[in-house]
């Protein structure tokens, strides 16, 4: 019952599923942990930003150690070619759904290296992909918090039940079962 007579989304179907992604995106906003993985100069001033003074746990930020257990990958500093393979291996550990914050110029485009330095990654977008990135040589504790508020904002808009339910539907109903194989159907 979620389309009308002429094949056109009524909505009906989705009075459970749409307030069920805003508290879902709710939860996942406001609770982000992140892996503290600082490189460079920048690394002192996300320090700072999680001291007593900007305070990330206020919006809900917690630092974490391991991979494994963060959704945020906050990049700060300068990013060499022999640490962009172990960076990139990092973010592969992260579980699903994951983010990425470039902090400071050296980590976004190269910063002061970018045109001499052959050592230096020219921007870690080139190995991971990123969601959010913050200006600065090095960015201010305010600019990262602003940064990670924009993250927050982007978590909330989010669809992840309305995109899982309807791609499990989608996989669902465009293969038919016969004689218990499953055989892929052809669309042209």
């Amino acid at each position: 019952m979620g389309s009308d007579q002429t094949g056109n989304k009524s909505g009906l179907g989705d009075i459970i599923v749409a307030p069920l992604n805003k508290l879902i995106n709710w939860a996942r906003a406001a609770s982000p942990w992140y892996f503290q993985f600082g490189l460079a100069c920048c690394a002192i001033e996300m320090m700072a930003t999680a001291a007593s003074r900007h305070d990330l746990e206020r919006i809900g930020m917690m630092p974490r150690s391991s991979p494994r257990q963060a959704d945020v990958m906050i990049v700060a500093g300068t990013v060499t070619m022999k640490m962009a393979t172990r960076v990139k291996r990092l973010y592969e550990q992260m579980a699903d759904p994951k983010y990425v914050v470039s902090m400071g110029s050296c980590a976004t485009s190269g910063g002061p290296y970018w045109q001499y330095g052959y050592h230096v990654l020219k921007g870690v977008d080139l190995i991971v992909p990123v969601d959010v990135y913050i200006p600065g040589c090095p960015p201010r504790p305010e600019a990262l918090i602003e940064g990670l508020l924009k993250l927050q904002e982007k978590i909330l808009k989010e669809k992840p039940m309305q995109d899982t339910v309807s791609k499990n539907l989608r996989e669902l109903f465009s293969n038919k079962v016969n004689g218990g194989k499953k055989i892929a159907t052809t669309e042209a």
